[in-house]
């Protein structure tokens, strides 16, 4: 199972990621993590990428993923969306997309990361709180645009792992039984708040980050 967990900058991530692991393996099973490209060009180059340099760092992670050793469980701490996403915002270079989402694909579970945490500062690539929510909100606009479903995790560490722990399980179990026909009229894409199972409360807020972001990109 190919897991990706996706998030605006110091949102938990990879925290999130090296509790799953922890979790995973006192099961039994077999978990790798897949560490974050950008960061480590960060730390190796001493800067952010130039817009002509994304494409590397996408392929990079991608390619980490196709070639990553068998396993029971892949977590992958972000994906080539979020260097799009950020190509897009933060250099305004969208070419990026039509890899990313090809490479999407791939995954089998997607989980997202809440806004709830404190703000920490994080390493030379983290931008502040407001960028932080203006990728947020693009994040959420592309999955819902192109139907690409997601479970999002909320609340302390200990309650977000075990959010993720049981969409994890939920995924096994409908990879385990099949694919299940959609009815035409169902919505392709939908979401559960993982802190209190409320979709309203995740729709509140993705419209409310939406629309801040539409305002300052007209």
């Amino acid at each position: 199972m190919k897991i990706a967990i996706l998030g605006a900058e110091c949102t938990g991530k990879t925290t999130l990621i090296q509790a799953l692991a922890a979790a995973l393996e006192l099961r039994g099973q077999s978990a790798l993590c897949i560490s974050e490209t950008l960061r480590e060009w960060c730390d190796a180059h001493g800067r952010t990428p130039l817009a002509h340099e994304q494409i590397l760092i996408a392929h990079t992670q991608a390619q980490r993923v196709l070639q990553a050793p068998l396993c029971d469980v892949l977590l992958v701490d972000t994906t080539p969306l979020m260097t799009a996403i950020y190509s897009d915002i933060v250099l305004s270079d969208a070419s990026l997309y039509p890899f990313a989402l090809a490479h999407h694909g791939v995954y089998d579970l997607v989980l997202l990361t809440g806004l709830d945490l404190p703000w920490v500062a994080d390493g030379i690539q983290r931008d502040g709180k407001a960028m932080q929510h203006q990728i947020d909100a693009r994040l959420r606009e592309i999955l819902q645009g192109h139907g690409l479903h997601f479970s999002v995790v909320y609340g302390s560490a200990e309650n977000r792992c075990s959010s993720a722990m049981a969409a994890i399980d939920q995924c096994a179990a409908q990879r385990a039984s099949g694919p299940t026909p959609r009815p035409s009229d169902q919505p392709r894409w939908q979401w559960t708040c993982e802190k209190c199972s409320d979709a309203q409360c995740e729709h509140h807020l993705f419209t409310t980050l939406l629309a801040s972001t539409t305002a300052q990109h007209p």
